[in-house]
């Protein structure tokens, strides 16, 4: 089954368009009404050479890479098929995903758009089609075979056939979390809402509005271009923050707007049609110490609890974590390959006895939200060979993989007798 593209995939496509201009385009394949240009072929080629550290001259490589833009556009004919669509709000939200992540991996926006040579919103524009793609063709496999399933039977066939290449079962630990996520008091709320009260007063007595975003503001992406977010079209930004500055007058200057990311202000500098030219103020949504330090307490409560035998850690997991996806199952997490955890809790479990609550760690969830999170350390699974008893969900998600790529492979053939496609090379 065709994956579809990652992180450093959608970095690379925002070099395309230099590379495109510089070779001397052909159609080297048609599908249904679609081209693959030498250009895309070109480009996807050297990609993939230097993920796989392989040689790009290769020609079975190159016809690789060509049968599998093929089939790429052939999912996407089955999605015209199926009247398959995708929202502008599934495009965007996708979108800002990639783009956060883009930010994230250059250290800024304007790191990002220097090293693209190009503004974060053309960066936006390019990327538009092939996340739309990238969604249509998910739907098409979560219509085809998302709902594929293998029976016992299946599986134990496929252990058979497959055991001796499998290969080893890396080490395994089997662990449990209380989590609780850091949230503001009314007093921190209050304090921040005071400060930037007080920046805003201070902006309508005289201040300069990009002077006090450079000083204050902590969006690190816009600060120092005196909070100037350039101009933005509706579905960019937050829902609340979008709310207001599209209604505001050029030169207003807004209240306080609270958004996920914390309180602002805003002045609406230019309007361009649809799009809005604005600059922001933000004060992030942070804790104070002393409601961290609660939370550090209760957690070491419930420790104690557990360890002095008063209750288990699944029964306080289900009334007191805050993570919906394992309170429910008692914390549970699963076994987890110890190679895939993070280094501070890899270094944390390689410390810690079966059996034995881990002291309060903070875990950070995103880069606007953190908490505190006790770990109960249950089973440790040496590397080992796979066993049918011990190893039954990895093997059938094997088993499936193998299902699903089979159902792929039939539908590509049935497309390719549907569809008039046609390699020009």
């Amino acid at each position: 089954m065709r994956k579809l593209r990652t992180i450093i995939v959608g970095l690379l496509i925002l070099c395309s368009t230099g590379l495109a201009q510089e070779v001397l385009d052909k159609v080297v394949a048609v599908v249904d009404n679609q081209f693959i240009l030498l250009s895309e072929l070109e480009f996807q080629t050297q990609m993939i050479a230097y993920q796989r550290k392989l040689n790009p001259k290769d020609p079975a490589l190159r016809k690789a890479v060509l049968n599998s833009l093929i089939e790429e556009k052939l999912m996407l004919a089955q999605a015209e098929f199926d009247s398959i669509r995708v929202t502008e709000d599934e495009v965007n939200r996708q979108l800002e995903f990639q783009i956060e992540n883009f930010i994230q991996q250059f250290g800024s926006k304007e790191k990002l758009e220097q090293a693209y040579n190009r503004p974060l919103e053309k960066i936006k524009r390019e990327l538009r089609d092939e996340i739309r793609n990238n969604i249509l063709i998910q739907k098409v496999q979560d219509s085809k075979f998302g709902r594929l399933e293998v029976s016992r039977y299946e599986v134990e066939q496929f252990y058979e056939k497959y055991k001796d290449s499998i290969g080893l079962v890396p080490e395994e630990v089997q662990l449990s979390q209380i989590f609780i996520q850091a949230k503001l008091s009314e007093s921190d709320r209050d304090f921040l809402k005071n400060k930037l009260r007080a920046i805003l007063d201070s902006i309508k007595n005289g201040g300069d509005f990009a002077d006090f975003a450079r000083r204050y503001s902590e969006d690190i992406n816009t600060a120092k271009a005196g909070g100037d977010l350039g101009f933005v079209r509706r579905g960019l930004l937050v829902k609340e923050f979008e709310e207001v500055v599209f209604t505001m007058k050029e030169g207003e200057i807004s209240d306080i707007i609270e958004t996920p990311f914390g309180f602002h202000i805003a002045q609406l500098l230019e309007r361009r049609g649809e799009a809005v030219r604005v600059r922001h103020i933000l004060l992030k949504l942070q804790t104070s110490p002393e409601s961290e330090q609660r939370i550090i307490n209760f957690l070491n409560s419930i420790r104690d609890s557990i360890i002095n035998g008063i209750n288990t850690f699944a029964y306080y997991a289900r009334i007191y974590s805050e993570d919906k996806a394992t309170a429910q199952f008692g914390g549970e997490m699963g076994r987890v390959p110890v190679a895939e955890l993070d280094p501070d809790l890899r270094n944390l479990i390689s410390k810690m006895k079966e059996g034995e609550v881990s002291k309060p760690r903070k875990l950070t969830v995103s880069k606007d939200m953190y908490g505190y999170q006790l770990i109960y350390l249950e089973k440790r699974i040496p590397e080992h060979y796979p066993d049918l008893s011990l190893d039954y969900e990895k093997i059938a998600q094997l088993a499936l993989n193998q299902k699903r790529q089979k159902v792929y492979r039939d539908l590509i053939e049935q497309l390719k007798k549907q569809v008039y496609w046609e390699i020009r090379l």
